[in-house]
């Protein structure tokens, strides 16, 4: 009798662990995947080293500008992910930023211009109502519903959702678990740690704020936010919590200051000094990439954490115009503009630690070393999550973007919509008052009447992707079925029009 006791027991203990062992690989097999969105300020599609611009096969196309930089954890964060070459985001940086958080399109959610820390930026000729106190306490943001899910949510660097006094300016009234450095403001007072980051040295009006342990220091900004975040990705995982992280730097955004970690290396480029303080800053940002990619790999999650690296506009390095040709050159244009240089930015997405045996991956496969032609957007990083970590989007809450999963395993989305609407009913930057439509091969610019008659670019990206001639007089009719398309995206989104003299310049479609 007892040694039949021994034998129950026994198989009870055996069964007790297979059922403890069973249970924690089906929690392991489930377990929600970490994210990170790499977010670099004003870094354009030709700020790196990587090829993003493509031939006619898809193959990748070096310029001058890709053989400057110096980016290989881009390079080699592209190697083992996809990289799109032709993704949009808004011209400017807030827009993009609450497109991001969003998942709307500018003209839908109001922020269509960069928001003034201090006071409105409509700018002359702006719509009366535009949304320039950006997101509240009250909007739907990818951090709110992800935190439904479980997870611990963190913004790191530049966030730039709302004016001094709003709701947005803080981050944790947004959905974000730990805010670290983000406040109003949209550029640094100071790079530097030996200036306090804006509050000793440089302009204390954009003093970068809860960064106190390095005041004093020989840092750089980019540096200490990547020892942050680093430090905030370890603390999720001690808490046993998937996180999501908004890596979004300060850098490379004016003031250009010179990171001396890489300043010797561009000394004798023959390039202007503002010119080499942008590139330090650019491979500033590279190695913050590299050393958050290598510490997530330390902590053994890189199986389980994507990442999206984007910038959230054209670029702004300090290179001479000509022609208006400038730092995005082949791409006509920069941040601001209206043509493609404004609006192309770079974008790679990748398992840290690719494994074609992850849950996960196996969920969202991602190839590697590959390119994408067909179209992306910011707007798609929105309902790509939802997609991956199965959260529902309220029911009046429209998204404006498709979910990337089919386009990330290098193949062709039949399904989603070609299309890209750029609305800046705003003046003061390098191009004023237009609205841009990207559908599939064709572009329209439309310029607004602020002084005369309306004006009409019309561009076939695919016979001319450098914008070089402009066929609105010669093909009236594809301008016309263009603009028509615009005048529908437009209504659809409730957009606001610039206005003048009380009346609202609403578009004036071509006979």
């Amino acid at each position: 009798m007892t040694k039949l006791r021994l034998t129950l027991h026994l198989a009870f203990y055996a069964f007790l662990a297979i059922s403890s062992i069973a249970c924690t690989s089906k929690e392991e097999a489930i377990s929600p995947p970490n994210i990170i969105v790499f977010l670099v300020d004003d870094m354009g599609l030709m700020d790196t080293s990587v090829p993003f611009l493509t031939d006619e096969e898809g193959k990748p196309v070096s310029y001058d500008l890709n053989n400057y930089y110096s980016t290989p954890n881009m390079e080699l964060l592209a190697r083992q992910g996809i990289r799109f070459s032709n993704f949009y985001a808004h011209s400017v940086c807030s827009p993009s930023r609450t497109s991001i958080l969003t998942g709307q399109n500018s003209a839908r959610h109001g922020v269509t211009n960069w928001i003034r820390s201090e006071e409105n930026n409509r700018t002359e000729f702006g719509p009366d109502d535009w949304n320039w106190t950006g997101l509240s306490k009250n909007s739907v943001t990818l951090p709110k519903l992800l935190q439904e899910k479980g997870y611990k949510t963190i913004h790191v660097g530049k966030a730039h959702f709302g004016p001094f006094a709003s709701e947005g300016e803080n981050p944790l009234n947004l959905g974000f678990d730990v805010n670290i450095a983000g406040s109003s403001i949209g550029q640094p007072g100071s790079y530097l740690g030996t200036e306090s980051f804006g509050l000793t040295g440089g302009n204390k009006a954009r003093a970068v704020p809860g960064l106190e342990k390095y005041h004093g220091q020989d840092i750089f900004l980019t540096e200490a936010l990547t020892l942050e975040a680093n430090a905030a990705i370890a603390q999720a995982k001690e808490e046993g919590k998937p996180f999501f992280l908004n890596m979004a730097h300060y850098a490379v955004h004016a003031p250009f200051y010179s990171d001396p970690r890489f300043a010797e290396k561009y000394k004798d480029s023959g390039m202007p000094e503002k010119a080499q303080a942008y590139a330090t800053l650019i491979e500033g940002i590279d190695k913050s990439l590299g050393d958050i990619i290598q510490h997530v790999k330390e902590l053994g999650i890189g199986e389980n954490t994507l990442i999206l690296f984007l910038g959230d506009n054209g670029s702004d390095a300090p290179l001479p115009i000509v022609n208006d040709y400038s730092s995005s050159t082949p791409l006509k244009g920069k941040k601001g503009n209206h043509w493609e240089g404004g609006m192309r930015v770079p974008f790679i997405a990748a398992w840290i630690s690719p494994d074609s045996t992850s849950p996960n991956q196996l969920n969202l496969p991602i190839a590697q070393n590959a390119i994408q032609t067909q179209l992306g957007t910011i707007l798609d990083i929105f309902p790509t999550l939802a997609s991956l970590v199965d959260f529902a989007t309220p029911e009046k809450h429209t998204l404006d973007g498709s979910s990337l999963h089919t386009q990330l395993n290098s193949k062709e989305n039949t399904s989603r919509e070609e299309l890209f609407l750029n609305h800046f009913p705003h003046g003061n930057h390098r191009s004023n008052y237009f609205t841009s439509l990207v559908r599939s091969d064709w572009k329209v610019i439309y310029h607004y009447p602020i002084d005369g008659k309306p004006g009409y670019e019309l561009f076939n990206l695919k016979t001319d992707p450098f914008e070089m001639e402009n066929l609105a007089e010669s093909n009236p009719a594809q301008l016309k079925i263009m603009m028509e398309v615009m005048l529908s995206e437009m209504s659809d989104k409730k957009a606001q029009y610039p206005e003048k003299d009380g009346k609202s310049l609403e578009l004036i479609i071509p006979n």
